[in-house]
């Protein structure tokens, strides 16, 4: 303990001082440094220990008198020890070359007017020696002056990927903060690898298991705020095969000017493990049916009404409607819109089934723009909730949609789900009943003219919503595990929850009537992937056959009642046509005629008051498979 005490206490004491005493200092010891290395030049020729006559004590003394103005003017008394870099070898070289040259001048001018003579290895053993020497001193004095930090941060020490810019700023925050200390960068430029930049070592990547066991890491950063996502997922992915924690930079747009960096480091975000950037919203899109103009949001405190309404906040409709079953979430998305939106807000607890209740709320606020986001989403839930998955699902649906037809509603947006594509359980299949009924609603106002717009968006799994399996994932983690994966095959679309609601808006503004809008998602994830992941970003190992003293174990529970391997997007893969956003696909996927749908119906509200489970997954499932390709505007085959 006392060998730490001492060099930090010095350590301490060098940093306090003075720059002005600390360029004295460093011009002394260059000075004795310089008097010994001709010194030693001498004793390393002769091979002996050397003692100076009269005229090679002089030659001494002169040595630093002539080198000190080199020095000065080559800058090795402006840098700061602390964060030299080895940029100040090409200084000290050049500086200790010209200053040999110049005593070596002067040596053997003096051996021209009869002094004894010096031998002609003395010259290049004095740079070589003074050379070694002054870096050394400097470099040796940067690593006392770190010493006490270092002792201090031991444990705490992170590594930077991306030596760029924002790469910098960062170290520089951290050094100057209490919580990490920066031990080095890691960056994909040979050019750099091998140099300091700051202060701090430049390292390839492929020498990260060695950097984590000679510093102690156990956080890297990666600064890489201009890349795209693919490259940021190749990077994470490289990460995450080492026991460490992976935090992330935020994109450039979101860093006004490189200050309070370390307050912006957040943890990685499954989001950008997904290899795909956010769709752009296109802005003539956003406000059409929006801006100036009565909205309603049913289920407006849920993870996707919340959002639809702090966007549609943002586009400044003419009042909004929130309608919602849960007080408590009505209450919290009521609190946050009050201080932002500038126009009538309108809280109304209830159910998008009470008939009365919507029509008077339609006609009251005069609406003209209908999101449709409630709905019993839960896969396991709605499975052992039959009943009244199906009634809020599709009756409730039903109420609205013909409430909004008959209040002249402009635009009828229902979000719909890929569990809606050839359904195997009663919430995918309830949701496919509920875009029938829209497109019902659709074609009976196309063939009475009113020029009213009902569609329906499909996408995957939302990240951040309710009803993910994310949530679920980190609260296990959080739990020690173990992580819970219904089959190892399983795979799933997703996307942000800010971008879903972006796509939902833009939908009302494209629809004509009756299509039903998705989204260009990418390539679908592997939910066990997924999982080991997740277990390797939040700092932990996957326990398995392989790696038996892991931190968290993956288990395979089998697939739950109805869930399905994967998901599609389309029945009829050959419907999805472009739109005018890029990124935005529609389908004029299979419906009933208007006889069928409600027989359909009828059949649907007789179960349901005769509350038989059996008969009501039946009518469900009766009009969820898959429809004929040669009976495409008739019916849907049973299945």
């Amino acid at each position: 303990m006392i060998r730490l005490r001492v060099p930090d206490r010095l350590s301490s004491y060098l940093v306090l001082m003075g720059r002005p005493t600390k360029q004295g200092l460093m011009l002394l010891a260059d000075a004795l440094m310089l008097v010994f290395a001709v010194w030693a030049a001498y004793a390393a020729r002769l091979g002996e220990w050397f003692v100076p006559n009269r005229s090679q004590v002089l030659l001494m003394v002169i040595a630093p008198l002539l080198a000190m103005p080199v020095f000065l003017k080559m800058g090795l008394y402006r840098s700061v020890i602390r964060y030299l870099g080895e940029q100040a070898l090409w200084s000290v070289f050049k500086g200790m070359s010209l200053a040999a040259l110049l005593w070596t001048v002067l040596a053997f001018m003096t051996q021209m007017t009869g002094w004894e003579g010096v031998p002609r290895a003395v010259p290049f053993l004095y740079w070589l020696i003074g050379f070694a020497l002054v870096a050394g001193s400097r470099f040796g004095a940067r690593w006392l002056l770190w010493l006490p930090t270092r002792s201090r941060f031991s444990g705490k020490q992170v590594l930077i990927y991306g030596a760029g810019d924002a790469g910098r700023q960062l170290a520089e925050s951290l050094r100057r903060g209490r919580e990490l200390f920066p031990a080095g960068f890691l960056d994909d430029d040979h050019n750099l690898h091998g140099k300091d930049v700051g202060g701090l070592r430049v390292y390839p990547p492929e020498h990260l298991p060695t950097l984590l066991e000679r510093f102690d890491i156990h956080d890297v950063i990666v600064t890489l705020p201009s890349v795209s996502s693919v490259r940021r997922r190749e990077v994470v992915a490289l990460l995450e095969q080492y026991p460490v924690r992976v935090r992330i930079l935020p994109a450039l747009t979101d860093i006004a000017n490189g200050r309070h960096l370390v307050n912006m480091v957040r943890e990685v975000d499954i989001g950008d493990l997904l290899g795909r950037d956010p769709v752009a919203a296109d802005p003539t899109l956003l406000g059409r049916c929006i801006t100036g103009k009565a909205v309603l949001v049913t289920g407006a405190g849920g993870s996707i009404g919340s959002e639809l309404c702090r966007q549609i906040a943002a586009l400044q409709p003419g009042s909004l409607v929130l309608l919602e079953a849960s007080e408590h979430a009505l209450y919290q998305i009521h609190r946050v819109l009050q201080s932002v939106l500038g126009c009538e807000l309108v809280p109304c607890l209830g159910s998008v089934g009470d008939a009365a209740l919507v029509t008077r709320l339609l006609h009251k606020h005069r609406i003209a723009t209908i999101y449709h986001a409630a709905a019993y989403k839960h896969v396991p839930m709605v499975e052992a909730n039959v009943l009244e998955g199906a009634r809020n699902n599709v009756l409730g649906t039903l109420t609205l949609a013909s409430a909004a037809f008959d209040a002249d509603v402009e635009t009828f947006v229902l979000i719909s789900t890929d569990k809606a594509v050839r359904p195997t359980n009663v919430m995918g299949a309830s949701k496919r009943w509920a875009e029938l009924v829209v497109q019902g609603l659709a074609r009976q106002a196309g063939a009475s003219g009113t020029g009213q717009r009902f569609c329906a968006v499909r996408f995957g799994n939302v990240l951040g919503s309710s009803g993910s399996v994310i949530p679920l994932f980190k609260e296990q983690i959080a739990q020690s595990g173990p992580v819970t994966v219904t089959h190892a095959e399983v795979t799933r679309y997703f996307m942000s929850i800010h971008e879903a609601v972006q796509l939902v808006i833009q939908t009302g503004s494209l629809a004509n009537g009756g299509e039903v809008f998705l989204l260009d998602m990418g390539e679908p994830v592997r939910i066990l992937d997924l999982a080991h992941n997740m277990i390797r970003l939040a700092g932990y190992t996957v326990r398995d056959e392989g790696n038996p003293e892991g931190d968290i174990e993956v288990v395979v529970t089998g697939l739950r009642p109805g869930e399905k391997l994967y998901e599609e997007l389309l029945i009829a893969s050959s419907n999805g046509v472009g739109t005018s956003h890029p990124k935005i696909m529609k389908a004029d996927e299979p419906s009933l005629d208007p006889d069928t749908l409600a027989e359909r119906i009828d059949q649907l509200r007789a179960a349901l008051e005769a509350r038989d489970e059996d008969a009501v997954r039946a009518v469900l499932m009766s009009v969820a498979g898959e429809q004929r390709d040669d009976d495409r505007a008739a019916r849907i085959v049973e299945t």
